[in-house]
This record gives structure tokens, C-alpha cells and sequence, in this order.
């Protein structure tokens, strides 16, 4: 690997994994950013290898109950759409504390995050479903 590219990984990586973190304890996909954060940072740093899999496991199990029933589904969804409302609102209202683009876009951003992996997961576990004869 050269070392641009370690650098660049490095650089990606440690963001990601910094951001799962951070949304572990805050409305967002925090275990599955820190999978991915895992994910690019294993070439670099091979013994984090030995981390994949209970994280892996970990965030499918977590993504598989997030679609499990109607209600759940409803409850990101809403929770999704608030991040994005949200982040519009302080975006446009820099009065709010901690108002302006800088927070207004995170928001928007999880909110995003959130909706686009609840419909990967979803159709994960369709897919799955459908292997395994269940539905």
C-alpha cells in the first residue's frame, strides 16, 4: 500500500469510526459507521481484523431488528425525517444554539444516513427471507 493511501484510509477511517461513536449515544447508525470505520481501517492496521466480526455481527443483528416489525420501521422512519426537519431548521435559524450550517447539516446528514440504511436493511432481510423460504 502506498503511502498516500494509507494516509488517505487512515484519514477516512478514523473519521468514520469517530462518528460511529459519537452516534452510538446520539439518534444515528453509530455500530454500522463504526463497522465501516473498522472496515477501511484493517488494511492499514491489520490487528483491528481481529474487531470485525463481533462488530459485523453485532451491527447485522441490530440492522435485522431495526426492520422486525411495522412499528419499529415507523419509529426510524420518524425519527429520520425529524433529523432532517431538524437539521433544516437550524440551518436556516442560526439563532438556535449551536445554530447554522455546521449542525443543520450533520442532522441532515444522519437523517439521511438513518433512511438509507433502515431501506438497505430492509431489503437485506427481504432478501434473506426469501433464501430461507420465510416472509
Amino acid at each position: 500500500m502506498d503511502p498516500l493511501q494509507r494516509i488517505v484510509r487512515t484519514v477516512a477511517g478514523s473519521l468514520l469510526l469517530a462518528l460511529g461513536v459519537v452516534l452510538l449515544v446520539l439518534p444515528g447508525p453509530g455500530l454500522l459507521l463504526v463497522l465501516a470505520g473498522l472496515v477501511v481501517l484493517s488494511p492499514v492496521f491489520p490487528r483491528l481484523e481481529r474487531h470485525l466480526a463481533p462488530v459485523r455481527r453485532r451491527a447485522l443483528r441490530a440492522a435485522r431488528e431495526s426492520v422486525s416489525s411495522p412499528s419499529r420501521i415507523a419509529g426510524s422512519v420518524a425519527v429520520g425525517a425529524a433529523l432532517v426537519a431538524g437539521g433544516v431548521v437550524w440551518t436556516v435559524d442560526p439563532g438556535l444554539p449551536l445554530g447554522g450550517w455546521p449542525t443543520g447539516s450533520g442532522l441532515i446528514l444522519s437523517g439521511v444516513v438513518l433512511l438509507g440504511l433502515l431501506v438497505h436493511s430492509r431489503r437485506q432481510v427481504r432478501a434473506a427471507d426469501g433464501r430461507t423460504g420465510e416472509d
